[in-house]
């Protein structure tokens, strides 16, 4: 499964060269126009990066970034402006973006910053992640790597891989695991999370995962 963006861009012509760059470096982009769309399709999808024009009709790139940070949604996001003021790139940062560029940008540009960002919340400096000495997650492919042989994963067991790598050594609750693995429309089942981590288990080995009785998990990951 391919590292998911959504870009909202109301200039067809920008939009349409964004996707086809996207595509080509390995990346699944989903597109809309105006910010109305943008928000159904954060509602409906989960993406690992998000970016988003300012000037769009109906709700502005602003606005619609607001307004999930408000309900907690905290999917990493670029703006994408030809607005240059100081106002404007304080409003960007206020908003809850990570990174702001201002049109015209090189399409490589805008590349290397979307890299930086995934990496980041991976917290590695290399899109290839290290679990153990047979087994690597790509960053960018989202591909699960054991001996040299591709691991399939099922979407809900890649984005709770994805959380535990981009949380190491970390005590995570269940709640925090549902609320990202699960769509907001979805009902969580704890079966089900027990059903994923076996799975996982089998592939990273037992240790990887550690059960914390009633309070969640911690994915145990040497430091480099």
């Amino acid at each position: 499964m391919k590292t998911k963006l959504l870009l909202l861009e109301d200039d067809l012509t920008l939009n349409e060269t964004v996707v086809e760059y996207f595509e080509d470096k390995g990346y699944e982009i989903v597109s809309v126009y105006d910010g109305d769309d943008a928000l159904c399709s954060i509602y409906e999808n989960s993406f690992d990066l998000l970016l988003l024009d300012v000037n769009v009709p109906s709700m502005n790139g602003f606005e619609v970034l607001k307004k999930i940070r408000k309900e907690g949604n905290e999917t990493p996001a670029i703006f994408i402006t030809s607005l240059n003021s100081v106002d404007s790139l304080e409003e960007g940062y206020d908003s809850g973006c990570d990174d702001y560029i201002r049109k015209p940008f090189a399409l490589k540009e805008l590349l290397i910053r979307v890299q930086t960002i995934i990496k980041r919340e991976f917290s590695v400096k290399n899109d290839l992640i290290i679990i153990d000495e047979n087994i690597t997650f790509d960053s960018i492919s989202n591909e699960l790597t054991s001996n040299g042989e591709i691991i399939k994963l099922n979407f809900k067991e890649l984005k709770l891989l994805k959380f535990f790598l981009q949380h190491p050594n970390e005590l995570l609750i269940h709640d925090r695991i549902y609320d990202y693995v699960w769509e907001y429309d979805e009902e969580y089942s704890d079966n089900s999370l027990r059903t994923y981590i076996k799975n996982l288990r089998k592939v990273l080995g037992k240790d990887k995962i550690v059960s914390l009785k009633k309070l969640g998990y911690r994915f145990n990951q040497e430091r480099s």
